[in-house]
């Protein structure tokens, strides 16, 4: 009778372990189970960091052929410093601009971007890379194909001005838009005409 207690009192013991240890068990999996998921909020978060994508087509028209001439109706638009973001006065004149480029389908665009003399060459070229790129999605948002559109950056080569001075660097901080004629694509040779390839 003894050794039936015993075994009972030993076969209670060893299910109260189990149970216990069934319960750490269940809370450190509840534990990782909120670490995961605050591990995946947290890449949820870092994901929806990404990279900027342009909202427009960025298939560019080629630079090369003829030079790219300036015309009055097309209305020079300045930065401010370190930014390539547009203002009230630029987007009213890239608006104007627009209108000029729509009704003169024949025309390939070039926007040129530049920048004032303050920071180094590589800084500068990507500045006005993006001031140009900036002013052709505007463009294209406005109704001018994407297709006759292209983009260049001077950096700070080229300035208007070359005192420094603050309005001297506010005239340099540009984006200029230059048109040229589209060269016509050249017309298929005719074939020769049947009995005419020389033979005899």
């Amino acid at each position: 009778m003894a050794t039936t207690k015993g075994g009972a009192t030993s076969l209670m013991a060893v299910l109260a372990c189990a149970l216990a240890l069934s319960g750490c068990t269940s809370g450190n999996m509840r534990l990782k189970r909120q670490a995961g998921e605050g591990k995946a909020g947290s890449k949820t978060d870092s994901e929806s960091e990404k990279p900027y994508v342009p909202g427009v087509e960025v298939t560019e028209a080629s630079l090369r052929g003829s030079e790219f001439t300036s015309v009055p109706e097309l209305e020079t638009i300045h930065f401010d410093y370190d930014s390539a973001t547009l203002g009230d006065a630029p987007l009213a004149s890239l608006k104007k601009n627009a209108e000029y480029l729509k009704a003169r389908d024949e025309l390939d665009v070039r926007i040129a971007g530049y920048c004032d003399e303050r920071g180094t060459v590589e800084y500068n070229l990507a500045l006005g890379q993006k001031r140009a790129q900036t002013v052709r999605e505007y463009y294209i948002r406005l109704g001018v194909p994407g297709a006759s559109l292209a983009t260049i950056s001077y950096g700070k080569e080229s300035p208007t001005c070359s005192e420094s001075t603050e309005d001297c660097w506010t005239q340099n901080r540009r984006a200029e838009t230059g048109v040229r004629s589209r060269t016509p694509a050249p017309a298929p040779a005719a074939a020769p005409a049947p009995g005419t390839d020389g033979a005899h």
